[in-house]
């Protein structure tokens, strides 16, 4: 019985664990979608919206819809002149190294501006790609699409930041590579 009591206790936290973690999952995005859709038959008749639907609040560092883009010939790109440098950790020891080119989309008559304080958008950028690399952004598939989708929302947001009077539309990736070490 003694040797039972420990393996009993085992399989209830197990049980606990597995049953708390399915009660709390939260529900798909796509299920919220569905629940927000317009009521269909009776349910639409005096219905004026599903409860706990809220219209989609917008990414301000989301690039904009693209029907609201300017024309291309309205655009500049502006490209940071040195590629970017990250070393990639493993505890105490650098495991990769990811180099990266960078241009900042923006108005035709902002590029200058943009060029003016590229030394503050380096750094800033520099900061974001080092908080993107320790948090694991740059491990295993770190070209799959919501780590860069991270990365780029992040690069944008930065530089619009430090350029928050000129019109930042985008910052592209133009090059990216990891060599590990």
């Amino acid at each position: 019985m003694k040797k039972l009591l420990p393996v009993v206790i085992a399989l209830l936290g197990l049980g606990a664990g597995v049953g708390a973690g399915i009660a709390l999952k939260p529900a798909p995005e796509e299920a919220h979608v569905a629940d927000c859709a317009e009521p269909q038959g009776e349910a639409a008749e005096g219905a004026e919206a599903v409860a706990g639907c809220a219209p989609a609040e917008t990414d301000p560092l989301a690039p904009g819809d693209p029907h609201d883009k300017k024309p291309a010939s309205e655009l500049a790109y502006v490209p940071m002149d040195k590629p970017f440098v990250v070393p990639v950790f493993k505890g105490e020891n650098v495991v990769a190294m990811v180099v990266m080119s960078l241009s900042v989309e923006t108005e035709t008559e902002a590029a200058p501006s943009v060029e003016a304080v590229e030394p503050r958008l380096r750094d800033s950028f520099l900061k974001v790609m080092f908080r993107h690399a320790n948090s694991g952004g740059f491990d295993g598939s770190f070209t799959s699409g919501r780590k860069m989708e991270d990365l780029k929302s992040a690069l944008l947001g930065a530089a619009r930041e430090v350029m928050s009077e000129t019109p930042v539309e985008e910052v592209l990736i133009t090059e990216i590579a990891r060599q590990d070490g």
